[in-house]
């Protein structure tokens, strides 16, 4: 089948808006139809989605999910963001930088995106709207906060990329630390920097510190504790051997269950049907969605795509520097347009051949796909962290895109060093 004509077709398919799933099943399908020699037929496409998702590492996903729609559930994000608002509460946009260091926290327990806006941005909007913080600007930050929940370890695209790559999820969740406090810590810096220029209403941010100051510390964090230890335990288990990703991913939902019903009392008997309703129809779309990508990258496999991408890109492009730029432009424009896992399953086996050829680390490769991928969460036209805001406060997402840009400014920023200095990824995996 003529390359050209493959991905005319996929891309029309995106442009008319054919789900997902769907035109990778269709087009994984399509070169044997129009050449029944081509060795790829329907029925090994769905024995190919079977065992796709038929993967021990795989099945983390939905446990991972599940687990965080658990703790939405036990409104753990508003415990995390009093205990921090005790420390930075009564300084210059104190308030804002506890919301990004929330989402921080909120993400090791989440492994989602979108999943960290909707928590923390349900919670946090109304509260830094009632400090008198402009709505677009909180629903901004919120917004470009929640993509840390792909970076901060456990990341659900973390483990679709190891997947991928065959390489260790262990090591992505670990290499995803540093990184993920880097990013944060440039868009608190960009907080501090709009707070300066637009002004705070200190009357109430101390009012509304004092409040949370009158708790006392040992209350707060007694309070907090179960919820802070949510990713010690996660990391802790797998970096000290005891557990796999996925033997972690299982032990964070009985853990989340203990702390939301017997902890916090904020989940009765009776809401679990309806967690495991909603979890399901979190995971259960990206499981399918996976599985014909699955399909669909055995089919670039046998079309011989990554061989003629990498030939072309390095006929343009041959230093290090060159192809981590390129690379970097495409990851940015793919997380514009399509969902981060779709592009992880799609581009991760075209670009390996030209990163293995140039000497990048594939771990130090997978941070710099899935940060710069989490840039899309807040661009149009996918965005999906904007609608998630969006349904939460009434505002135009286009609205918001356009109010966001110096937070991905400040993001990109992070990007570079991160590219960089591949140390900034590598220095906490054990050798």
């Amino acid at each position: 089948m003529n390359l050209s004509l493959f991905f005319i077709l996929l891309g029309v398919s995106f442009f008319i808006a054919v789900p997902i799933g769907v035109v990778f099943a269709g087009i994984s399908i399509l070169p044997n139809l129009l050449s029944p020699s081509f060795p790829f037929t329907a029925e090994a496409a769905l024995r190919s989605m079977v065992s796709g998702l038929d993967s021990f590492p795989i099945l983390a996903i939905p446990l991972f999910m599940l687990s965080g729609v658990i703790m939405a559930g036990g409104k753990i994000s508003e415990k995390i963001f009093n205990f921090f608002a005790y420390f930075v509460g009564d300084k210059t946009a104190g308030f804002p930088c506890a919301v990004v260091i929330t989402c921080l926290f909120y993400g090791a327990i989440s492994g989602s995106g979108p999943a960290t806006t909707a928590a923390v941005g349900a919670m946090a909007i109304p509260f830094l709207t009632g400090m008198g913080y402009d709505i677009v600007f909180a629903s901004s930050l919120v917004a470009i906060s929640g993509g840390l929940g792909v970076i901060i370890p456990p990341s659900i695209p973390f483990i679709v990329y190891s997947s991928v790559a065959n390489t260790s999820t262990s090591n992505l969740f670990i290499a995803g630390i540093i990184p993920g406090i880097l990013i944060a810590f440039f868009l608190m810096l960009y907080a501090y920097i709009y707070c300066k220029k637009h002004g705070e209403d200190k009357a109430k941010l101390h009012e509304n510190y004092l409040n949370i100051r009158a708790k006392g510390l040992g209350h707060l964090f007694l309070d907090s504790f179960w919820a802070l230890l949510t990713p010690v335990i996660i990391l802790g288990s797998i970096y000290g051997g005891i557990a796999s990703p996925t033997e972690a991913a299982g032990i964070s939902i009985f853990y989340a269950l203990f702390v939301s019903m017997v902890i916090y009392k904020t989940i009765k008997v009776k809401d679990l049907l309806q967690i495991l309703r909603d979890g399901v129809r979190t995971y259960s779309a990206i499981l399918f969605i996976i599985a014909t990508a699955v399909t669909f990258g055995r089919v670039l496999a046998l079309l011989r795509v990554s061989t003629s991408v990498s030939a072309g890109i390095l006929s343009v492009v041959s230093s290090k520097v060159g192809v981590l730029l390129f690379i970097n432009f495409i990851l940015l424009i793919a997380g514009m347009i399509a969902d981060p896992l779709v592009s992880i399953m799609i581009l991760t086996p075209v670009f390996l051949p030209v990163v293995n050829s140039v000497g990048i680390d594939l771990t130090h490769f997978g941070i710099i796909m899935v940060v710069n991928l989490a840039v899309g969460f807040v661009t149009p036209p996918m965005g999906m962290n904007l609608f998630v805001t969006s349904n939460l406060t009434g505002i135009p997402a286009m609205m918001l895109a356009k109010k966001i840009m110096p937070f991905i400014a400040f993001f990109v920023v992070a990007i570079i060093l991160i590219n960089a200095i591949p140390g900034l990824s590598l220095i906490l995996i054990k050798k």
